[in-house]
């Protein structure tokens, strides 16, 4: 798949779209009409749509779609939670919490911080999954009794 380097201006074959958002060339093709997208032509007269509109089109259809609601689950460690702090950059975001006396820190993308709203204050469940849990012991001090 062919793509243009630089983001402001990327562009990509309609079929590259169409492939891209999970629909058909002829969907894409009703949403120029309908003004949707836009669509440029290249040198050799193919229809050509801006990275940025498929991404824009990716969001909507993300945010649009109902999320099932949860009926089971396997992790067992849900603590209710509030948000202490949000710290992100472009890429990922740390967000701090504290349930009940315990301090928790999850690192996620910064686009699941956004989707989510997480600020501070935020009332949230934290849901602990681990693989491995490691134990420590304490080197006990001689008190001298």
């Amino acid at each position: 798949m062919s793509v243009e380097r630089n983001p402001r201006t990327a562009r990509v074959r309609i079929g590259q779209a169409a492939e891209m958002l999970n629909v058909s060339i002829d969907t894409l093709r009703r949403w120029e009409l309908e003004g949707r997208i836009s669509t440029e032509r290249s040198a050799g007269g193919q229809r050509l749509i801006a990275i940025a509109d498929v991404a824009r089109l990716l969001r909507e259809r993300r945010s649009s779609e109902a999320d099932r609601p949860i009926i089971a689950q396997s992790a067992r460690s849900r603590l209710p939670a509030i948000v202490t702090d949000v710290s992100r950059n472009s890429v990922t975001a740390v967000i701090e919490l504290v349930a009940g006396s315990n301090r928790l820190v999850s690192l996620m993308t910064a686009e699941a911080a956004d989707e989510l709203g997480l600020v501070v204050g935020a009332r949230v469940v934290a849901v602990v999954k681990a693989t491995d849990v490691l134990v420590e012991i304490e080197e006990l001090r001689d008190t001298g009794s």
